[in-house]
């Protein structure tokens, strides 16, 4: 935005809004404001130096109302804002098109930004999906080690029923952490894979 207004072009805009009537500094400033759109503003260390330099230059005088200084052009600002009519018309043209530009760019953003929170609901309901269903295989596997418990009337103390009760603690944890909402959405991707991992050994293990 600073092209815009290089070369005393801010000055030369100043000047075309005191010529609408007096106004205070933090007037100007939301006025530039709106004129963009809300896409850029001046600060007030950009626009009261420059105020004060046209002051000095006789362009502007200011009043004190309400513990504000509020300027007001003075006929060599009229005559000056006069003498650079066109150059006013390429500015106002210029702002125009600078609008337009950050208007388009505030769309393309916005739009990637939605597409970005739609990929980012979509991979966490797909997460939802794998680890609802390792949790449905642990469990299912955690009931069928109960019940065998249950029917041979003594828990298998051998190396195979360690092996199950450590899965079955893993898949309650992991039930429970879910449950609490504490995994975010790669946690589960890394788990998912880890999970996948170890229960590929374990068949290999179990085939060999």
């Amino acid at each position: 935005m600073s092209a815009v207004f290089s070369h005393g072009r801010l000055r030369l805009y100043l000047l075309r809004l005191l010529a609408e009537g007096p106004k205070h500094g933090y007037e100007l400033i939301r006025l530039l404001a709106n004129r963009f759109h809300g896409l850029y503003e001046p600060s007030a260390g950009t626009i009261y130096p420059r105020l004060a330099r046209m002051e000095a230059d006789g362009l502007i005088t200011h009043t004190a109302s309400g513990g504000r200084k509020v300027y007001d052009i003075t006929d060599a600002g009229r005559a000056e804002l006069a003498g650079r009519a066109d150059e006013l018309a390429r500015l106002e043209a210029e702002i125009h098109a600078s609008v337009a530009d950050l208007t388009a760019l505030a769309q393309e953003v916005e739009e990637g930004v939605r597409g970005s929170v739609r990929d980012l609901k979509r991979e966490l309901r797909q997460a939802k999906r794998d680890v609802g269903a390792s949790l449905r295989e642990g469990l299912a596997w955690q009931t069928t080690f109960r019940v065998g418990e249950r029917e041979s009337g003594e828990a298998d103390t051998g190396p195979a029923a360690e092996v199950q009760r450590k899965a079955a603690g893993l898949a309650a944890e992991v039930q429970r952490l879910v449950g609490l909402g504490r995994a975010s959405a790669e946690d589960l991707r890394v788990a998912s894979t880890v999970l996948d991992s170890v229960r590929e050994q374990l068949r290999h293990i179990l085939r060999g």
